[in-house]
């Protein structure tokens, strides 16, 4: 049986405590709410969807998908947002490590999107899922990543 998008997430969070993320749960489950009938979740990890590491309130829970990246994040009010990366639009990959949190700069064609406050031993298995998936679709669509 597959693991639910929040059951990936906590086990994220086991593995790399030092990770910032609150609110897992309503993250993870406007992730599932925006899958398509055929989409799998191949992988999950979390991080706060910003480039500045004292702001800790907007927390994400992030989708690699067999189709494309999918971005949950819960408003504290009302509402939410999802962002969604394919792979044609995926330009570069760029870590960045600290002392004690890392960040992750994924550049697309249409914008560059920030996670931070991510616990620096997670860094190398987030970037070896993510260029991995995208290097293989690439291919199909005659692209060819350096």
């Amino acid at each position: 049986m597959e693991k639910s998008v929040y059951e990936q997430a906590l086990e994220f969070k086991r593995k790399y405590p030092l990770t910032i993320a609150w609110r897992l749960q309503k993250n993870s489950s406007i992730i599932e709410r925006h899958l398509n009938p055929d989409e799998k979740v191949l992988y999950v990890f979390v991080a706060q969807k910003n480039d500045n590491p004292f702001n800790i309130l907007g927390t994400a829970v992030v989708a690699l998908t067999n189709q494309r990246i999918l971005i949950g994040r819960d408003r504290v009010v009302i509402g939410y947002f999802v962002d969604s990366i394919t792979p044609d639009l995926f330009n570069d990959l760029k870590i960045r490590s600290g002392i004690l949190w890392g960040k992750i700069d994924i550049d697309t064609v249409k914008e560059f999107v920030t996670f931070s406050n991510i616990a620096t031993n997670a860094l190398p298995e987030i970037e070896t899922k993510i260029s991995s998936f995208m290097m293989k679709e690439k291919k199909k669509y005659g692209v060819h990543m350096a």
